[in-house]
């Protein structure tokens, strides 16, 4: 094979469709992969990064989500495209991961994404009623005091660990969890008239 077949080769693949790459992936060919992943590894590490925050986290996703296309092919092309199918796995596996970093925050974690899921334009009273509810959030955190708020803002804002809010802060990670775990059930009594 000459160095013109192979080239015209490599560009017969990227001009094929992701379904056409998908095949040839199912069958073990690799650089139908190097393709798919030229086309959307900016996409997939982009959304990564976004709800990860940071970088090596979003690097680790990123190669986790292609070899998981990789290795079991779940992909449907009659479900729906390859960019719809890599970005709701990227995000859901980077939400797994936020909730695997600190399992006192699930509070939070459950209302970042009530608060953060797009919705179609609102109506004056929904909107009313949004602008209600955050009122009340901000006025809930703002009862707390100076310590937990500021534990469970740097948890919940920076995406921080208790580990390294502790060190950040120079305080024992016991005190730490005490403080945000005391934080998120006076946050939840404080909110209990939304929640219940």
């Amino acid at each position: 094979m000459d160095l013109n077949s192979a080239e015209t080769s490599a560009d017969n693949f990227d001009k094929q469709t992701d379904a056409e790459l998908f095949r040839l992936m199912s069958v073990g060919q690799p650089s139908a992969l190097g393709i798919i992943y030229n086309r959307y590894g900016s996409l997939v590490y982009r959304l990564a990064l976004r709800i990860l925050s940071n970088p090596q986290e979003a690097e680790d996703l990123t190669q986790e989500i292609f070899l998981n296309l990789w290795n079991r092919g779940a992909y449907n092309p009659n479900r729906g495209s390859m960019s719809s199918f890599l970005t709701t796995m990227t995000r859901s596996r980077a939400i797994d991961k936020l909730r695997s970093r600190s399992t006192n925050l699930k509070f939070l974690q459950r209302w970042s994404q009530m608060m953060a899921t797009e919705i179609p334009p609102l109506t004056p009273f929904e909107s009313a009623s949004l602008s209600d509810r955050s009122h009340c959030v901000r006025d809930a955190l703002a009862q707390l005091s100076e310590k937990q708020r500021q534990v469970l803002e740097m948890a919940y804002y920076e995406g921080l660990s208790q580990s390294e809010i502790a060190t950040k802060l120079s305080i024992p990670l016991g005190t730490i969890k005490t403080w945000s775990r005391q934080g998120l059930l006076n946050l939840r009594k404080n909110l209990q008239n939304l929640i219940g």
